[in-house]
């Protein structure tokens, strides 16, 4: 005599016989049964937010500002959850981030994008983002718009853009509408074609006395932090000891008033044989450590090793013993 389908398996197939909708309400539960889950809220932060303020208290006090970008909720939930003061949205997002060749591709929209991701991941940082090759160069109306935008849309608190004292008037007209500027000058990147590539800049003595004049204009500008990029460490000390706001170096030495690295760099989450600006250091080998679970993963796949019982849901043998009495039962009314 054939094994008769408990009350349950027979419910079900007489409401798919008469077509009738089958229920689809959850069972109660207690825990998530799910192929995945989010990262949930970034942690409470027991420090207090970082102002503008704060930033000058730490100027004053001569304690180095930290400063490192992040492009997603996971790596601004670990800038911001290990200390740093500010978390810097770059446009090194195209490159690191989006497999491009340089900067300039990235697009206002797409920063906008990443912006809102770091912005959910920090809870006390001062969050600053660049705007992207094209966004402000036209006219100080054009930047002051895209400037909005990023406050408005991407949740920052503050803008980065490149450029010396050419800029003056734009960073002017960003800082009276009550939007911080940070003024980058130096290497800009997005400016390399014009400079001949990524070259160091700052080694003559004119090349230092205009590096000097765009630091003192865009400080007069209203500019509250100036970033200085591939400058010989003198010369970014002299100039910085010469203003009355913060600089951020990245390669220009620790004279500077504080520093600012790639997150991606820094934790070295990149396959060997990568190029590295020679101001990187490395703190940490996040690709060995991910292609090494990932192979780990790969090998405990083909060898059937993964996924054992406790990494699997659990369910009663009867049922699994009447589940297999009427399974061919089922495949054949399929097969009608």
């Amino acid at each position: 005599m054939p094994l008769k389908a408990p009350n349950s398996l027979r419910s079900l197939r007489t409401l798919r016989l008469r077509n009738l909708p089958i229920s689809r309400t959850p069972l109660p539960c207690t825990a998530r049964y799910s192929s995945h889950s989010p990262m949930g809220s970034a942690t409470a932060s027991t420090r207090k937010n970082v102002t503008i303020q704060t930033l000058q208290a730490l100027y004053r006090k001569n304690e180095p500002i930290t400063m490192l970008t992040a492009y997603d909720f996971p790596s601004a939930h670990v800038a911001d959850s290990a200390g740093m003061e500010v978390v810097l949205v770059g446009d090194s997002l195209a490159m690191v981030g989006m497999g491009m060749e340089d900067t300039n591709a990235v697009t206002l929209d797409e920063m906008l994008l990443h912006c809102r991701s770091v912005s959910r991941g920090v809870k006390s940082a001062f969050t600053i983002a660049d705007l992207p090759m094209g966004s402000y160069e036209t006219s100080p109306e054009q930047a002051l718009t895209s400037a909005i935008r990023m406050i408005k849309e991407g949740n920052m608190k503050g803008i980065k853009l490149e450029g010396g004292a050419e800029m003056a008037s734009t960073i002017s007209k960003i800082t009276t509408a009550g939007i911080p500027v940070v003024a980058h000058i130096g290497l800009t990147p997005q400016r390399q074609h014009s400079l001949g590539g990524f070259r160091v800049q700052g080694k003559s003595t004119s090349a230092a006395v205009k590096l000097l004049r765009d630091a003192l204009a865009v400080q007069k500008a209203g500019a509250c932090m100036v970033l200085i990029e591939a400058v010989p460490a003198p010369i970014a000390a002299l100039v910085t000891q010469k203003l009355s706001v913060p600089t951020i170096g990245i390669g220009s030495g620790n004279g500077c008033s504080g520093q600012v690295l790639v997150q991606v760099d820094m934790l070295g989450n990149f396959p060997e044989g990568r190029f590295l600006p020679k101001f990187v250091k490395r703190y940490a080998d996040v690709w060995g450590e991910a292609r090494r679970g990932v192979e780990a993963y790969r090998e405990e796949v083909k060898g059937r090793v993964f996924p054992s019982s406790e990494f699997c849901y659990g369910v009663d043998e009867e049922v699994v013993r009447e589940f297999e009495g009427v399974v061919d039962e089922v495949v054949g009314e399929d097969i009608d």
